[in-house]
């Protein structure tokens, strides 16, 4: 395990590699969920379905922002699941765009209808049955998905956590807010309080 003082003064600069430290020590797999709320959309206009309604430009300049806070925190996905709603998608769009720092790779990206009306636990299963041989087994997983199901899934997997990140998750899940979970193992076997929340992101983090 990572020393506790040297992992507060490294985590921020390059928490992937604190966290394949902590693999090398427990001697077995420690895996990353990022679980982000799609970034903020506008009042669907007479005639087009909530699940058709697109960001807005604060929006589409919160999901730019989330793509190179990423990239500055290496955070980067072996696979995604999308939420297959317009809002989503463009929110994917946006986190993938070729910026200053590069290009955020959101890893291999599968879109679900499901996403845009399951519960919680509907986001679980799809976290579990995306977790495993079927999925090459991918060390790190992001969800672009909607509320309350993003918050309350968050909630319910972060049996423990970084104080700040906590206190900011239990004070609301913001449009293009970004839950960062930590789980020893694979994402197959991810189950409700064994995850440890590491990050809780917003586009107004410096």
């Amino acid at each position: 395990m990572v020393p506790a003082i040297l992992r507060q003064a490294f985590l921020m600069a390059n928490p992937a590699t604190v966290m394949a430290l902590d693999a090398d020590a427990n001697g077995g797999l420690v895996s990353r969920l990022y679980l982000l709320r799609h970034a903020r959309a506008g009042w669907a206009l007479p005639g087009v379905r909530d699940f058709d309604r697109p960001l807005d430009a604060s929006g589409v300049a919160d999901a730019e922002m989330m793509g190179a806070l990423m990239r500055i925190r290496n955070y980067s996905p072996d696979l995604t699941l999308c939420s297959n709603a317009k809002r989503a998608r463009q929110t994917l769009e946006g986190l993938a765009l070729e910026g200053l720092a590069g290009h955020t790779d959101t890893g291999r990206v599968l879109f679900f209808d499901t996403l845009y009306s399951q519960d919680a636990a509907g986001y679980l299963a799809a976290i579990r049955d995306n977790g495993g041989p079927g999925s090459g087994w991918p060390d790190s997983l992001l969800v672009i998905g909607h509320n309350p199901m993003t918050e309350d899934l968050a909630l319910a997997l972060s049996g423990d956590g970084d104080e700040a990140a906590r206190g900011l998750l239990n004070y609301g899940f913001p449009t293009s807010g970004l839950a960062v979970v930590r789980f020893p193992g694979n994402l197959a076997n991810a189950a409700q309080g064994a995850g440890y929340l590491e990050a809780f992101m917003t586009p107004a983090d410096p």
